[in-house]
């Protein structure tokens, strides 16, 4: 971002957001706490293929702050659901990209296997397609469970690539045409950072859709998602307990009221559970290693919760 565009940026208030407890100016801060598990994410590791302008998340080929997971380490929890009884849907997977990850496929097939939906969040370009047998094979025994939802930001060429890269467009449209053709559950993550409407941005992904010859309707909002842009920088208002009715929402909607993370950190000797999958560097919201010492409520003590959750409305699983 250039520094004419931060001149016009109100920067976040220092104030905000220190206490778990309390807002910066002494207002009970609203908490979430989990109702039941039905999405539990696991953050395959931080390295990708890309190095997007503005990742949440960091990632890159060279950040691997967070580590892979292993298919062992998701077992355990996948077997701990079980044991639990505990009223999980969805096992979902992000990044990174996920399809570096030297165990995504034995990963995936555990998850589908024991029954479990799978969602899988990628680039869809040359880590995808270097395991596209594999996937493939996955896709043909269990597909009625499996859905790949593919980053594209922007339903230009020049705007995707203006965050994600110069020749990003190309692979990431050829590998959505290799999920289409054969039959994967396909949807779209999009953000809303151009400056245009929602209504706006479905009408450019349905020419684009229309162009590429891909069956998705752009105005279906679980098959397209877009998402609020992220940034820590920028002001945002803390949510205290009085501000559900005013902003038109309730604790239980919110991301962390039914699903939780995993994470392993470089150097860690085992993984951790984190609220969501906006939340994995801030030590404060780490849980406990297992998803029985996850189930404490989550304070709300993040411009994330506030722009992208309570404001923005939004949901990564969709």
């Amino acid at each position: 971002m250039t520094n004419a565009a931060e001149s016009v940026i109100q920067f976040l208030d220092p104030r905000k957001f220190r206490d778990p407890h309390v807002t910066a100016d002494g207002q009970r801060r609203a908490h979430v706490q989990l109702r039941r598990l039905e999405t539990l994410w696991f953050c395959t590791g931080t390295l990708c293929n890309l190095a997007c302008r503005n990742c949440y998340i960091e990632s890159s080929p060279s950040n691997d702050s967070l580590v892979y997971l292993t298919a062992s380490e998701v077992a355990s929890y996948l077997d701990e659901i079980q044991r639990e009884g505990l009223d999980t849907r969805t096992i979902a997977f992000t990044g990174g990209e996920p399809f570096m990850n030297p165990d995504m496929i034995p990963m995936l097939e555990d998850v589908l296997e024991r029954g479990f939906e799978a969602l899988i969040l990628t680039n869809a370009m040359k880590p995808m397609m270097k395991v596209a047998d594999r996937l493939l094979d996955v896709q043909q025994r269990h597909g009625d469970r499996l859905t790949v939802r593919v980053s594209i930001d922007h339903y230009s060429r020049e705007v995707h690539e203006e965050e994600r890269g110069p020749k990003s467009w190309a692979p990431t449209v050829a590998g959505l045409h290799w999920l289409t053709n054969n039959g994967f559950t396909v949807h779209i993550a999009g953000r809303l950072f151009s400056g245009e409407s929602e209504q706006e941005m479905r009408r450019g992904y349905a020419r684009l859709f229309r162009r590429e010859h891909i069956h998705l309707d752009a105005d279906d909002l679980h098959r397209v998602v877009l998402f609020p842009e992220m940034d820590e920088r920028v002001d945002v208002p803390e949510i205290t307990e009085a501000c559900w009715k005013k902003v038109g929402t309730t604790p239980d909607a919110q991301m962390c009221a039914t699903s939780r993370m995993v994470i392993k950190r470089k150097g860690a000797e085992h993984p951790v559970v984190v609220p969501c999958t906006l939340l994995p560097y801030d030590p404060q919201f780490e849980l406990g290693r297992t998803l029985a010492e996850s189930v404490d409520e989550v304070s709300l003590n993040h411009p994330h919760c506030a722009k992208f959750c309570v404001l923005g409305g939004a949901s990564c699983g969709g």
